[in-house]
């Protein structure tokens, strides 16, 4: 006869031997009801759903759910037992999307793969239910998509954690960039014993939106065709002068951009710099303040429209036509005019925005008018309805093609009204407009890049609106008006070549960190700057100007668990200053200071080589790394400009002194062909040395010229 309790043992010993862990079936939640206690009536009843074991990224053990009595979703990522270490790291978008982002990232963009990797299980939320920014004023209360939903998460999380594992209250830890900085941030001030630590990273400041997207527009119209020479000059071995060869106008608006904080370097990138975010706020900024586009702006002294300049009136654009025909995502993929929002792009710092307020399946991407469209240097605009069921409204364009137009995020209620045969007027007025919305949006002083916008005595010397919109926006997506008197131990990231929150805004917060702190402050605060870093960590793989800053944000989140669980304090912040508007690093890593090692290379001896064809080039590169912030694990060159970086380095070979924090090596590649290079030298140092994981890995860049004779 079977021990029916010796045989249930032995079942349950061999389900916990092949799956390598002693979680396992017995203990599954799916429909269980927890003991929860919620501090927020509005999140009193969560479920559980899933409670099955995965083994894609890495082994672990996945519970879904979320709260019947609102929309909110939750993921839950648990490591094996025998990996947990009592903590959790939790992603927040940069605006409320889906719990299902992160399952199929693999090797170092695994947020979960990297959470179990270092002792935790990870959380995902929708924040609610994602948000449609066509449609300005939905009801719903802020701050249950900024912070509430994600607090209620984590603290259901705490209670399945001790359920699977047992033990004390789990540390937590919170991140997110962009909106999800703001989002962040406002979940740091406005909770208590939710998270014990946070890494809000590329933040923008309470006056972002939508000053950094205006003024930039501004600068991409005016200096269209003279990108290619201010690019160059600031390319190494180049003149330095990036005003050279401008026109009045031309200076104007690059000193304009660059005062604001732009950082001119990333203009490198102007060939694919679109306006980014811009369509989607597009219409809460015409909301908010539609007089101002309406009226004033082309009417009113003190407004540029209202004594345009030359090329202000060539960009304009208002020519009447008739739908011809309506353009699907098929059709417009097949015609060269759109492509679809890859899953990639969802929740990412960079792209998130591409998928908010888009339009429903099977609605138009494109239309096809009766006429063509003349041809003017068209960043965005309007459809104007004319006639027709949506006779008085308008949707929002991002290209024109000749006969056609591309549609931009719009409401559905608009585009099943719109039929073949409406008259429609295409139009760019607003969207001129709003390229100098910044001039009218003079904050108080403690904003000093809008000091170019004032007189002698303080005063703006342009119109001011009624409202600053920045602030409006920033309370919408961070449920609050930030503050910097956040709960717990904070470590905030800024990115040098951010197009989009630019770079000084992460002093904007250290600033009001510290006059919360005081002399406090590095007790619980730290700003990294990231050299060579875009808005977005992930890179274009053909990209030679930028790295991708993961493996930093991730050696973020491992050093303030460590403050925080430890009491090992992180590197001290990093050292710079502020010249009108830009913020300026050290050349050294001593004096820099933060995690990122600091690369310089030359060739032939300077940063600029010329050669005649068929010869070979001598490299020399030196890497320095801040000391105890690990090792050089990796160097690569990059000689053709394809981004491949096919060229690995043996570090074997390398002088390696001051512990292992100065590395020297030399390179040779000879080039064949004429033309002008920009050989790039890309390394990683890693805190432990490891050269085998993917985690961590903290990286930097250099570049240099070559021009082989013969280049036309």
């Amino acid at each position: 006869m079977i021990n029916m309790k010796t045989f249930k043992h032995a079942i349950l010993v061999l389900c916990a031997v092949l799956s390598g862990n002693c979680l396992n079936a017995q203990n599954n939640l799916a429909g269980a009801q927890l003991d929860f206690e919620s501090t927020d009536t509005f999140f009193t009843d969560p479920y559980i759903d899933v409670d099955e074991w995965r083994d894609t990224p890495v082994r672990h053990r996945y519970i879904h759910g979320g709260f019947k009595s609102n929309g909110t979703r939750f993921s839950f990522y648990f490591p094996p037992k025998e990996q947990y270490e009592g903590r959790f790291f939790q992603y927040v978008t940069p605006a409320p999307d889906n719990e299902n982002l992160v399952q199929y990232a693999t090797g170092e963009y695994s947020i979960s793969g990297f959470s179990i990797a270092n002792g935790g299980y990870f959380i995902e939320t929708n924040g609610g239910g994602s948000t449609d920014y066509t449609r300005v004023n939905q009801g719903q209360d802020p701050t249950i998509g900024a912070y509430r939903a994600n607090a209620a998460s984590a603290a259901f999380s705490r209670v399945v954690a001790k359920e699977l594992y047992g033990g004390g209250r789990p540390y937590g830890y919170l991140f997110g960039g962009s909106g999800g900085a703001y989002r962040t941030l406002g979940g740091m001030e406005n909770t208590v014993d939710v998270w014990d630590g946070a890494v809000p990273f590329v933040p923008g400041s309470p006056m972002a939106i939508p000053n950094m997207f205006s003024v930039r527009m501004h600068a991409m119209r005016v200096l269209k065709d003279k990108f290619p020479q201010i690019v160059d000059a600031l390319e190494p071995g180049g003149s330095g002068d990036m005003y050279a060869g401008l026109n009045e106008e031309e200076k104007a608006a690059l000193e304009e951009v660059t005062k604001m904080g732009f950082p001119p370097k990333s203009w490198y990138g102007y060939k694919d710099m679109d306006i980014n975010a811009f369509p989607v706020l597009y219409q809460g900024v015409m909301a908010a303040d539609r007089s101002y586009f309406t009226e004033d702006f082309w009417n009113k002294k003190g407004y540029l429209g209202a004594n345009p300049p030359e090329s202000l009136r060539k960009a304009r654009l208002q020519k009447k036509s008739k739908i011809k025909a309506s353009i699907n995502m098929d059709k417009g993929v097949a015609m060269g005019l759109t492509q679809p929002i890859p899953e990639s792009y969802r929740g990412s710092v960079d792209n998130s925005w591409r998928s908010m307020g888009g339009s429903e399946d099977g609605m138009p991407v494109a239309y096809q008018l009766e006429d063509g469209m003349p041809d003017v240097n068209f960043l965005g605009g309007d459809l104007m309805m004319l006639s027709g069921e949506a006779k008085g409204r308008s949707l929002q364009i991002t290209k024109v093609e000749g006969d056609k137009v591309v549609l931009g995020p719009n409401a559905f209620d608009i585009l099943v009204k719109v039929k073949p045969g409406d008259e429609v007027q295409v139009d760019n007025s607003n969207f001129l407009a709003a390229q100098t919305y910044h001039r009218h949006q003079v904050p108080d002083k403690e904003y000093r890049v809008w000091d170019q916008f004032r007189d002698a005595d303080g005063n703006p010397i342009y119109p001011q609106r009624p409202l600053q919109l920045g602030p409006i926006f920033t309370q919408s997506a961070a449920g609050c008006l930030p503050s910097g008197k956040f709960n717990g131990k904070m470590i905030i990231l800024g990115a040098l070549l951010d197009r989009e929150a630019l770079p000084w805004q992460g002093d904007y917060w250290r600033g009001k960190v510290e006059a919360f702190l005081g002399d406090r402050t590095d007790d619980r605060f730290r700003l990294w700057y990231m050299e060579n870093a875009l808005h977005g960590s992930v890179v274009d793989n053909k990209d030679t100007h930028a790295i991708d800053y993961n493996g930093l944000l991730q050696q973020a989140l491992l050093d303030v668990s460590a403050w925080v669980e430890k009491g090992v304090a992180p590197a001290t912040t990093s050292n710079y200053r502020i010249d009108d508007g830009q913020v300026v690093i050290p050349a050294t890593a001593d004096e820099r200071k933060g995690i990122q090692p600091v690369v310089r290379a030359t060739a032939n001896d300077g940063k600029r080589a010329d050669i005649a064809a068929g010869k070979t080039v001598s490299f020399k590169v030196t890497v320095d790394i801040p000391e105890g912030m690990g090792q050089l694990v990796l160097a690569e060159w990059d000689f053709d400009g394809s981004g491949a970086f096919a060229h690995t380095v043996d570090l074997s070979g390398a002088k390696v002194t001051n512990n292992g924090n100065h590395v020297e090596f030399t390179s040779q590649h000879t080039f064949e062909k004429p033309g002008t290079y920009f050989p790039t030298v890309r390394v990683a140092s890693q805190r432990k040395g490891d050269k085998e994981t993917p985690y961590t890995r903290v990286r930097n860049l250099d570049r240099t010229r070559v021009v082989v004779a013969g280049d036309k």
